[in-house]
């Protein structure tokens, strides 16, 4: 059983000179981040390692930025101009191998701040939309930090987390983070004509963030039996899946599955 605490006192497991980790995306835990950002006048040389991460980013502004040090895998636009200054840095790394910096130790975490599901009857949370590095980090860290979400979506698989790995426990129920689907421009929508003339009936698919890759999911609608295996997908791929150009059916890999590490 989860024994919840304050974000003041759960984020009290992070000392000065600690490697903390954030989980991304969709799941950024923003209520814990806001409680660690206003103790900056009380620690010191906080690394935080994260992929990409919804939000403000307090961490990275003024004055916070003095004691916290982005250290990210991904640059995504909230942290760009940390990683362009001398307060953050960026890890060049193919996405599929950063897990080995947590699962090899080339990055010991002392604390992850974790946004997860309530525990089922077995005491297993979910780690809702956005699995990918943070499973291993998790498994890494010497600390977990959760703010549980009863809005967060329960995925199958391996994301979960036992409340017996969790060291403190914060309860939010607030929408996850969401983005609006923006229609693509007339050069993104010419772009994805031109790409979508590429790909060929029972190709497998694997995309990115932007107007681009819904100006290209947007020209696939007369296409037969495309697959889905990516590192992350908006909205643009869900009217494709309902009209049954998404079947899997051809994958080498989970054949008839559509995989994803993450979600927006």
């Amino acid at each position: 059983m989860l024994h919840y605490t304050t974000a003041e006192e759960a984020v009290g497991l992070v000392s000065s000179g600690n490697r903390v980790f954030f989980q991304g995306a969709a799941m950024t835990p923003n209520r814990l981040i806001t409680a660690l950002c206003a103790r900056h006048g009380e620690l010191e040389d906080i690394e935080i390692v994260q992929m990409h991460t919804e939000g403000k980013a307090l961490y990275t502004t003024e004055p916070y930025c003095n004691t916290f040090r982005v250290n990210s895998f991904f640059v995504g636009g909230n942290v760009r101009r940390a990683v362009n200054s001398p307060y953050g840095d960026y890890i060049p790394v193919f996405l599929s191998e950063i897990h080995l910096f947590f699962r090899r130790n080339l990055l010991p975490v002392d604390v992850a701040f974790i946004q997860v599901s309530p525990p089922d009857r077995h005491g297993y949370c979910s780690l809702g939309t956005s699995v990918d590095i943070t499973l291993a980090a998790v498994g890494a860290a010497r600390k977990v930090v959760a703010q549980v979400n009863p809005n967060v979506p329960k995925t199958h698989g391996d994301g979960i987390i036992h409340v017996r790995n969790i060291d403190a426990a914060i309860y939010v129920d607030e929408p996850i983070y969401s983005t609006e689907l923006s229609e693509p421009t007339v050069v993104e929508k010419q772009i994805g004509y031109h790409v979508a003339g590429l790909v060929e009936d029972g190709a497998t698919l694997q995309m990115g963030i932007g107007g681009i890759p819904n100006g290209v999911l947007g020209q696939l609608g007369d296409h037969r039996r495309l697959g889905v295996h990516t590192e992350m997908f908006s909205d643009g791929i869900l009217p494709l899946v309902e009209k049954g150009v998404i079947t899997g059916e051809e994958k080498k890999i989970k054949r008839g599955k559509l995989v994803t590490c993450f979600a927006v």
